[in-house]
């Protein structure tokens, strides 16, 4: 994205009204709830529809023939999500939280590895890029700790959430689930820095999984980090609409 005016204008429109309380709260974080728990199974191939998560979600009611396993990932993102929102205020993420957030999303459908780095090499299909082995992910994931804490207030918000998502996903640590962990990782970033959600929508997937891999083959991140700062201001231009808020 080229500037981000537009971005800064929607933002401080939107900051005016903050900040949000009582039903609005309530209706804004059922919002992405839903919309950030389709959208990031979806992008992984999960089957449910929007509408079919929003049942499953808010009324407990299974879609029939459905697989177990989407279920379960809907009802786990949902509550990786709940505790993405306890973090916004320590402005902080670590190691614990990222297998928290993970154990969460991943233990009704695979306990034994919900939270665990992986302890087997993996291949991602679309891609060439050698992902680190196991023996090197606990040093790895320490390093990325400590790179959160050292750039928070370096980068841009929009380019911190971005890089932590890019750095996240090109370690790869668990054996399932790292794209939405990934996802959540960056929207708790973006959060605690007063930012709206950033949601990838299926319909962009090649479009955002071709960024991802320029990044990890060619150590090139503005696309990404571009591609991150529309879905950004897309979530204002909706939030801006439905609310009825005015960009002066």
């Amino acid at each position: 994205m080229k500037g981000y005016g537009e971005l800064s204008a929607y933002k401080k429109a939107i900051d005016r009204t903050r900040p949000f309380t009582g039903e609005t709260l309530r209706e804004l974080r059922e919002y992405y709830r839903i919309g950030l728990t389709y959208s990031s199974n979806a992008i992984e191939g999960n089957s449910l529809t929007e509408v079919e998560t929003k049942v499953l979600l808010e009324d407990g009611l299974t879609v029939g023939g459905k697989p177990l396993r989407e279920v379960y990932e809907a009802v786990g993102h949902s509550a990786a999500f709940d505790y993405m929102l306890t973090l916004t205020s320590a402005r902080s993420i670590t190691v614990s939280d990222i297998k928290t957030l993970h154990r969460l999303f991943y233990q009704k459908i695979d306990e034994k590895h919900a939270g665990v780095w992986r302890d087997i090499p993996i291949i991602v299909t679309g891609t060439d890029f050698v992902f680190p082995a196991p023996e090197e992910l606990p040093g790895l994931m320490n390093s990325l700790e400590e790179w959160i804490t050292d750039n928070r207030g370096r980068l841009n918000p929009i380019e911190f959430a971005a890089m932590l998502h890019l750095k996240f996903v090109t370690i790869h640590p668990f054996i399932d689930g790292n794209g939405r962990v990934a996802r959540l990782l960056m929207n708790t970033a973006l959060i605690e820095d007063g930012y709206l959600l950033a949601v990838i929508p299926p319909l962009l997937r090649s479009e955002y999984i071709s960024a991802i891999r320029l990044y990890q083959q060619k150590g090139n991140a503005s696309p990404f980090i571009d591609f991150i700062a529309e879905r950004v201001l897309e979530s204002y231009r909706e939030v801006s609409r439905l609310l009825r808020i005015p960009i002066i």
